[in-house]
């Protein structure tokens, strides 16, 4: 079968409301490297929704949706075949990939999709990777097979049906004790990138997270994306669509990154109940 340009080419169900989609773009499956992200519509008057590229492959780039807002809950109902109306990409720097020695990689629950194309682009390189892979239950810790060529794997689960019982933050602090890194990435909810941080900078290690900002141009135009970085008693203003994703998590403020997030809370509310009373039941989403 032929597919358009931006059209849902697979989409497979990894759990309740998380989904795994390969869209159709010849510029984004070429172009694209470890840590950019694209950010799309799904109708012409559609919210902007910016998404980590996961992986590519020949006219195709992977992306995993969580349906949490109105936005992510309708691109989760669209099924193969769909065009969506416009695609944006790839935008953001790479990630700083090479060879650094020992490098520890944290992902939580959809962050791991996000970690993987970073962490397989380390291994290239030649780093010894250490992988910890955390979610709240054995259903929602995906893609865990896909790190088979990682040195060493842990997984946490919050309800401890699988692995660690616990965090992928609470598998850092034991492992920290016994062994010494080079450098770590850690990529999930800001909560856990927040934590993750402290602990690295309790231990001099420079951590890279992924930023997930409210977003709307991707350009550096809008500012709605602007971050505060803290060193010693000077703070830096930068925009996490041209200066990141990525950014060392150890200056990063994190008490103004998450309060930003929480900015349309309630307007997110009010859009994600008017869609569900229109649309209907959503239980087998």
């Amino acid at each position: 079968m032929e597919f358009s340009e931006n059209a849902i080419v697979e989409k497979k169900k990894f759990a309740s409301k998380l989904y795994e989609f390969w869209i159709r773009n010849s510029l984004v499956s070429k172009k694209a490297k470890p840590g950019q992200f694209v950010i799309l519509r799904i109708t012409e008057r559609g919210e902007r929704i910016p998404l980590t590229i996961v992986d590519t492959r020949p006219g195709e780039f992977r992306l995993v949706v969580k349906a949490v807002g109105k936005s992510t809950f309708e691109l989760c109902m669209k099924e193969e075949g769909y065009v969506l109306s416009d695609v944006v990409g790839p935008l953001g720097k790479p990630s700083d990939v090479r060879n650094y020695g020992n490098v520890l990689v944290l992902g939580g629950g959809v962050g791991i999709a996000a970690v993987l194309p970073i962490a397989k682009a380390l291994k290239k390189e030649g780093n010894k990777l250490t992988v910890i892979l955390g979610a709240r239950t054995v259903d929602e810790l995906i893609l865990r097979d896909e790190f088979s060529f990682c040195d060493e794997l842990l997984l946490a689960t919050d309800d401890g049906s699988l692995g660690i019982k616990g965090t992928v933050v609470d598998a850092m602090r034991k492992l920290l004790k016994e062994k010494k890194f080079d450098v770590a990435w850690a990529i999930g909810p800001g909560v856990m990138m927040k934590f993750a941080s402290y602990v690295a900078k309790e231990h001099n290690l420079p951590i890279w997270v992924s930023l997930n900002s409210i977003m709307i141009d991707g350009t550096g135009m809008c500012g709605g994306c602007r971050i505060t970085l803290k060193n010693g008693n000077v703070n830096k203003i930068e925009y996490t669509c041209v200066d990141g994703p990525e950014f060392d998590g150890r200056f990063v403020d994190w008490d103004v990154f998450i309060n930003r997030l929480t900015l349309y809370r309630e307007q997110e509310r009010l859009a994600l109940e008017k869609f569900l009373a229109e649309v209907g039941d959503v239980s087998w989403l």
